[in-house]
């Protein structure tokens, strides 16, 4: 997998935008909790920084980030009744995107519904 030329300067970008805060371009009213922001702000910067390691190391592949998407959602697990999965899933998605990643595996969606509905077919 071919990570793009300015994949870390755009990692640097997202973890320094403020996340969770009303968004009107997609609806998104921000965080009903407010205490919560700088928690779940931390896990998804979290994500960011494995997203630049293996864009560092120059030779991960899709599974290395499918991985580290897992392993990045795992970290919301102790919060799942109260998060807006959507949101969350949004953030994830921009960081597949400044990576190149095309799909998260499954994991995006056994996060969001609770299963992989592509493997229910």
């Amino acid at each position: 997998m071919k990570t793009p030329d300015n994949a870390m300067a755009k990692f640097e970008e997202f973890k320094n935008k403020e996340k969770f805060s009303k968004d009107d371009r997609l609806f998104y009213p921000g965080i009903s909790d407010p205490e919560l922001k700088p928690v779940l702000t931390e896990k998804i910067n979290l994500v960011a920084d494995d997203f630049k390691k293996l864009a560092a190391k120059g030779k991960s592949t899709d599974k290395d980030y499918q991985n580290a998407i897992k392993t990045g959602l795992e970290r919301f697990s102790g919060l799942y009744l109260q998060l807006d999965r959507e949101r969350v899933c949004s953030y994830f998605k921009e960081l597949m995107d400044i990576a190149g990643l095309n799909n998260s595996g499954g994991h995006l969606n056994y996060f969001m519904y609770g299963f992989d509905p592509k493997k229910s077919k």
